[in-house]
């Protein structure tokens, strides 16, 4: 990826714990409900259950809005045969298999080791059926948990294993369960990998959810050609990275005229790593922005994100990053290819 190496993390140091300020007032906006200190978010799998990077010399949990957790089903599960990673150009493929140890320790074990003074915690639900994820939701639902992210792209076993976000009928199903069982915000993580995104997001909005992350990863494999195999263990595994920025932001897009009108906000992710990049998916309707694949080679991303923004509020005297959601529909488009 740019000639940098996504495999191997960078190196991590214990750092003494010491005060931090929180990133700009300008970039403090309100999300479900919850007020984040930044837009940016840590992205669910790429810092197992928050506490990975707090050991990153330079980083503090105070320098992100929220952290998703690790995706977390009913009972605990050992995840998928390696490989599990692999590096494409501009991206990576991950099938990691859901490997968590399951709602009940995540409630009991993890959450209380974590400081919800320093940010948000959301947890990310999964299942195999709709009754998994309802119980999942429920025990969350006990817990200091900020919020709950609900991973539609698990499969349903009793319809042969097809994914529950690519018919927005069964989103649907999924996300009114879940309501059913709590009052904590829901956010619905919707997937690439379906005909109308648009169409799942107006049936997930009706069926309760607060908010929605855009997007999930989409679908790849990889081979190797000398062994004739897939190099994958589960042969096919989620793409994310740069690679997929301009297929997020069009999604983000989409969903946005969807949401606008009724206060729904959106997390953006997908391929992003700089600033830039951050304001893009801002200015296509996004809310927050989500920072996955870049967190394995820069793990002082978010920090450098934050101050990017800031310096853009400031050229460009913007008040607050809210100024800038869904500021694309006011400006015509750039006819780009006029000299040629």
């Amino acid at each position: 990826m740019r000639g940098r190496s996504i495999i191997a993390l960078a190196p991590m140091t214990e750092t003494p714990s010491m005060p931090r300020p929180a990133a700009s007032n300008r970039l403090a906006l309100d999300f479900c409900g919850l007020a984040l200190n930044s837009p940016v978010v840590l992205l669910s799998g790429c810092v197992g259950f928050g506490e990975e990077y707090t050991r990153v010399q330079g980083f503090s949990n105070r320098d992100v809005g929220a952290i998703v957790l690790k995706g977390t089903t009913l009972a605990p599960r050992l995840g998928n045969p390696p490989h599990r990673v692999w590096e494409t150009p501009a991206g990576m493929l991950n099938a990691i298999g859901l490997q968590n140890p399951g709602v009940d320790y995540v409630v009991a074990k993890i959450l209380p080791t974590l400081d919800f003074s320093e940010t948000r915690f959301i947890a990310n639900v999964c299942g195999s059926t709709i009754e998994e994820y309802a119980e999942v939701a429920r025990r969350f639902d006990d817990s200091p948990i900020d919020a709950m992210e609900i991973n539609i792209s698990c499969p349903n076993v009793k319809e042969g294993g097809v994914a529950f976000g690519n018919y927005p009928d069964m989103s649907a199903r999924v996300v009114a369960a879940c309501r059913a069982v709590t009052q904590k915000p829901l956010i619905t993580k919707l997937s690439p990998n379906q005909t109308d995104i648009a169409a799942n997001a107006r049936a997930c909005i009706d069926a309760g959810t607060d908010g929605f992350a855009v997007i999930n990863t989409l679908m790849g494999m990889a081979i190797d050609v000398q062994r004739r195999r897939p190099i994958i263990g589960n042969v096919q595994g989620g793409l994310s990275g740069p690679a997929i920025r301009p297929i997020a932001l069009l999604k983000v897009h989409q969903v946005y005229k969807e949401c606008r009108a009724r206060g729904i906000p959106i997390i953006g992710q997908g391929g992003i790593e700089t600033a830039q990049h951050a304001l893009e998916f801002v200015l296509a309707g996004a809310t927050a922005v989500g920072l996955g694949t870049a967190l394995f080679y820069d793990p002082l991303a978010a920090p450098k994100v934050n101050a990017g923004i800031d310096e853009y509020l400031s050229a460009h005297g913007f008040p607050t990053i809210t100024a800038l959601i869904g500021a694309l529909e006011q400006g015509a488009a750039v006819n780009v290819a006029a000299s040629g």
